[in-house]
C-alpha cells in the first residue's frame, strides 16, 4: 500500500508593500515582519512612484509606507491609491511626534498611523487590524480637531440625524467595519450601506474618516 502525502495549505498570508527612502529602515522592516509566519513582503520601494509601478505587476493586501520620502511622499501616494477600483489600505509611518501629522494622515485616506517608535507588536497588531478593514490612527487632539474644521453654526448639517445615524456613527469612530456594525445593531450589511450614503449627505463628506472627524467637531458623537 502506497502512502500518498497530502498538502496542508495554512491560513493565506497578508502581503505587504513597504515605501521607505531610509534603506536600513526599509531593511529592517522587512527583516522584522520576516519574522511573523502570517505576512509576506511582495514589494520593497524608496517612494511612492516606484511603489506604484510595482504594483502594476503585483497585487498587496497593506501597504505600508514612510510619510517623508523624496518625489512622491506618503500623503501623496495615500490621495494617487484612493483613485484606484480596488486599492489596498495604506498605514503611515513617521519619526516626528506632530499631531497634525495623524490629522493630514486621516485626511490623506490613511487607514492606519503609527509612530516609527512603536513597539513591534503593535506594528503587526495594527497591520492585522487594518487588513481586516478597521481604521487604526493614533489618537487626535479635539483641540486640533476644531482648529482644523473651525465649523459655523450655518456650515453645520441641515439633517437631523436619528438615533440609529448615532450609533453608526459612533461605530464607524470606533473602527468597526458595515459588517460588523450591521451584527452590532441587528440590521443587514446592505442597510448600514444605506445609512451611511444618508449620514454622508447630511455631513457632507464623501468617506468614513472625514465624517467622523467633522461628527466629532460638530459634537453630533
Amino acid at each position: 500500500m502506497v502512502a500518498h502525502s497530502v498538502a496542508v495549505i495554512g491560513p493565506k498570508r497578508i502581503r505587504i508593500a513597504l515605501a521607505d527612502d531610509q534603506a536600513l529602515v526599509l531593511c529592517g522592516l522587512k527583516a522584522l515582519l520576516g519574522g511573523f509566519e502570517q505576512f509576506e513582503v511582495v514589494i520593497e520601494a524608496d517612494n511612492g512612484e516606484s511603489l506604484l509601478h510595482q504594483m502594476t505587476t503585483t497585487a498587496v493586501d497593506v501597504v505600508l509606507s514612510d510619510i517623508r520620502m523624496p518625489g512622491l511622499d506618503g500623503f501623496g501616494l495615500c490621495e494617487r491609491l484612493r483613485q484606484l477600483p480596488k486599492s489596498p489600505p495604506v498605514i503611515l509611518l513617521t519619526t516626528f511626534h506632530d499631531p497634525d501629522m495623524a490629522l493630514r494622515a486621516a485626511e490623506a485616506g490613511a487607514e492606519g498611523f503609527l509612530l516609527k517608535d512603536a513597539s513591534p507588536m503593535e506594528l503587526v497588531a495594527t497591520i492585522e487590524e487594518v487588513a481586516r478593514g478597521r481604521t487604526v490612527i493614533a489618537p487626535i487632539s479635539t483641540d486640533l480637531l476644531r482648529t482644523r474644521y473651525a465649523y459655523h453654526d450655518d456650515a453645520a448639517p441641515s439633517g437631523r440625524f436619528n438615533k440609529r445615524e448615532i450609533d453608526i456613527l459612533r461605530l464607524l469612530a470606533g473602527g468597526y467595519t458595515n459588517r460588523e456594525i450591521g451584527q452590532a445593531i441587528h440590521i443587514a450589511e446592505g442597510t448600514v450601506k444605506n445609512y451611511l450614503i444618508d449620514i454622508f449627505d447630511k455631513l457632507d463628506t464623501r468617506d468614513r474618516t472625514r465624517a467622523v472627524l467633522k461628527a466629532i467637531t460638530l459634537k453630533i458623537i
